[in-house]
């Protein structure tokens, strides 16, 4: 493409909620941490280094099927999430540092020896968990 030479109508949508082709056998539940896999599907957040998180689901979905057979929706925000234990535990200081996957619920201070994929930015920490900006 070539640089504007007049004005342009840009099409615009809300960046908060978007709906996702989920990956075949997969089964999300409303309030997982949603990602994108290598393969461009949904799927839940797990120890990999290969999943993009996209945000929250917001209903639960079982695809049985084949990649993309169903579609997910997902939203984007700060939510609360399960913290880590022991040497991944997550404390006050973190606050505006990059916190890990640990599965579809919990997130961690490290990378797990580059075995975690990246949740999001760290908002808080309170007694009942993480807030998580995705």
């Amino acid at each position: 493409m070539t640089t504007l030479a007049t004005d342009r109508n840009t099409p615009q949508r809300d960046a908060v909620e978007f709906e996702f082709p989920v990956a075949a056998t997969t089964q999300l539940f409303a309030g997982g941490l949603a990602c994108i896999n290598a393969s461009g599907y949904l799927t839940k957040g797990a120890v990999s280094t290969t999943l993009k998180c996209v945000g929250v689901t917001v209903e639960g979905v079982n695809n049985t099927g084949a990649d993309g057979a169903a579609n997910g929706k997902v939203r984007r925000g700060c939510f609360r999430f399960g913290n880590s234990s022991a040497g991944d535990l997550i404390a006050r200081a973190d606050i505006g540092a990059d916190c890990y996957i640990v599965d579809d619920q919990t997130v961690a201070k490290t990378n797990g020896t580059s075995s975690r994929s990246v949740a999001g930015k760290i908002r808080d920490v309170d007694a009942s968990g993480v807030w998580v900006e995705i």
